[in-house]
């Protein structure tokens, strides 16, 4: 039988960091889907924040982190993390050559949209979250087992359902395993495949989320989706991200004739919170006019940003040109599973960390490069909690593993259809004509009924997509106004009255009719 301390699943920043930092003496085992560095904090071009500047002070990044999340953050813990943040940096940076520094050995601080000093550390110019994987991983311990290709599918309850104790896995022919641990981490990430156009990895598909979901945790904020407003754009598709850093450094978004459309819309211009930017360039692309990043002010562009560079030669785009087609594309997910500051979740024995958690940090909208930060700042502290807890060992099903079973043939949608849905009716701009279309589409597959161990792993990404975006898709629909990553048409404005900071929580065995009694009382207290 396979009973370890810790279960990890997921292999981003957030569960490198809490792998790294754990006791020695720990047993501790990584699931990933996919491989160990094919996370998204892999591919993270953008950096970290924090106030480490000589003018900066962890206030102002709480005050910029308030402003771009809408006010709908947890104060508390705002103040938590970003005043965590400048210590944590330092020590990563203390361990070795992190991250990249100026002609004096001094930290090089760049500056990113929504932010009012230059508080963002790279590495390796627009390479960060390569960098900083790397040298997480070179530091994994000899107690620390990684086991990819498995998709994890099914948390285990113990008989009382009280406690997770462990994860139902799937190895690539099919083999169904068992992983029992004390604490069982998910850390996941978000969800940005559910959309046609995304800078995520191809894994991210919201499974954790679901898989909470269907055990019974809560789940909050699903409405807030961050669309980054500059991916790589070429005949319809999206190929890559296009770093806040660029237009941090002077780029300006132009029409193909050269006109700035950032003029006017917003104090700050090109460097204006996400969800500004992202709906203007919209407006655009909706008119059928193309939408460019003007680089030509960048000096030394392919110096300074030598990914983005390689990105744009492999797709044909010709950099002394001057302009990169883009478009937003979904990036980041505010919601997820709620948890406190170290990734407790409301089911004993899971956490949840990094973009699969829900902390208060981002309010409505994620400030840029604060999202790596929070990965950092979790996996330290639940570090220190488990370290200081010890572990329980139970007696569990002793079947470790299980044959393949037979597959059923399923009713679900094609993965592009479940994207494409989802960017036309639940994307940028929503209405409520739009989501109740896309809900009543989504309740007839009914996802969260079916017999799991019965399921390939390919429809196993279906029931999982249809899910979470059934998640997304209620919490838009309920929340009648626009705040932050949730815009609707038909409610533009924000409503303080009766949204500010009022959360949408679903929980599986509430259902959804209780979950929108419990909001109606919440909003009438």
């Amino acid at each position: 039988m396979i009973n370890d301390d810790v279960v990890i699943i997921g292999s981003g920043i957030a569960a490198l960091q809490l792998a790294v930092q754990l006791n020695n003496h720990l047993n501790v085992r990584i699931l990933t889907k996919g491989k160990l560095r094919t996370a998204n904090s892999y591919l993270a071009q953008g950096g970290i924040a924090a106030a480490l500047g000589a003018n900066d002070h962890p206030s102002k990044h709480i005050g910029d982190t308030l402003e771009a999340g809408r006010f709908h953050n947890n104060p508390d813990t705002v103040r938590e993390i970003i005043a965590a943040a400048p210590s944590l940096i330092r020590n990563l940076s203390q361990q070795g050559e992190v991250f990249d520094k100026d002609s004096n050995g001094e930290l090089f601080l760049g500056m990113e949209g929504a932010h009012s000093e230059k508080r963002i550390v790279h590495g390796g110019g627009d390479a960060t979250g390569k960098n900083v994987m790397e040298h997480l991983i070179s530091r994994l311990p000899n107690n620390v087992t990684i086991e990819e290709d498995v998709f994890a599918y099914e948390l285990l309850l113990n008989a009382e359902k009280t406690r997770c104790v462990g994860v139902k896995a799937k190895q690539s022919d099919g083999t169904i395993q068992k992983f029992y641990g004390s604490h069982i981490i998910m850390a996941s990430g978000g969800c940005g495949q559910l959309f046609t156009y995304t800078s995520n990895a191809g894994t991210v598909c919201g499974d954790g989320i679901a898989m909470a979901y269907l055990a019974g945790a809560e789940i909050v904020d699903m409405e807030f989706i961050q669309f980054h407003p500059t991916l790589l754009y070429i005949n319809g598709e999206t190929k890559g991200l296009i770093s806040e850093a660029v237009r941090g450094d002077g780029a300006i978004l132009v029409t193909e004739d050269g006109t700035p459309i950032m003029e006017g819309i917003h104090p700050m211009k090109d460097l204006g919170p996400r969800h500004v930017v992202s709906q203007r360039i919209y407006e655009f692309l909706k008119k059928g006019k193309q939408v460019f990043l003007d680089i030509s002010s960048i000096k030394e562009f392919s110096k300074r940003f030598p990914t983005i560079t390689a990105i744009c030669e492999e797709n044909g785009i010709c950099l002394a040109d001057g302009k990169i087609p883009v478009a937003p594309g979904s990036h980041f997910l505010m919601g997820g599973i709620k948890t406190d500051l170290m990734g407790r979740s409301s089911i004993n024995g899971l956490y949840a960390i990094g973009e699969a958690a829900s902390t208060g940090l981002h309010g409505a909208n994620r400030l840029a490069s604060n999202s790596l930060l929070e990965g950092l700042y979790q996996g330290d502290q639940l570090s220190k909690w488990i370290n200081g807890t010890g572990t329980e060992y139970q007696e569990f099903d002793s079947r470790d593993f299980l044959p393949p079973v037979i597959t059923k043939t399923l009713n679900l949608p094609d993965i592009q259809r479940i994207k494409d849905l989802m960017m036309e009716r639940v994307g940028i701009v929503r209405n409520g004509a739009n989501l109740k279309k896309q809900q009543a589409w989504l309740a007839q597959f009914n996802a969260d009924q079916i017999q799991l161990d019965t399921c390939s792993r390919s429809d196993l990404s279906k029931i999982f997509m249809v899910i979470t975006a059934s998640l997304i898709t209620e919490s838009a629909l309920q929340r009648t106004e626009s705040r932050g990553g949730h815009y609707r048409s038909d409610y533009p404005l924000e409503d303080n009255q009766n949204w500010l900071r009022q959360s949408i929580t679903h929980k599986k065995n509430l259902g959804l009719e209780k979950n929108n009694e419990l909001i109606k009382t919440a909003l009438a207290t």
